[in-house]
């Protein structure tokens, strides 16, 4: 039972660590263009030109 007093705040904390990363993610603008990322991966332009 006293494991829970170590676990439940390792928890909680990684939760926020998460939530707090997931905001910056969103200020920073990594979602910013979906589609361009979609549309990149199936691009077959061969820049080593042979």
């Amino acid at each position: 039972m006293s494991v829970l007093l170590y676990l439940v705040p390792t928890a909680l904390g990684l939760g926020l660590l998460g939530l707090f990363a997931f905001m910056w993610s969103l200020k920073s603008g990594q979602y910013e263009d979906l589609e361009g990322a979609a549309h990149r991966i199936l691009d077959d332009d061969d820049l080593r030109g042979t």
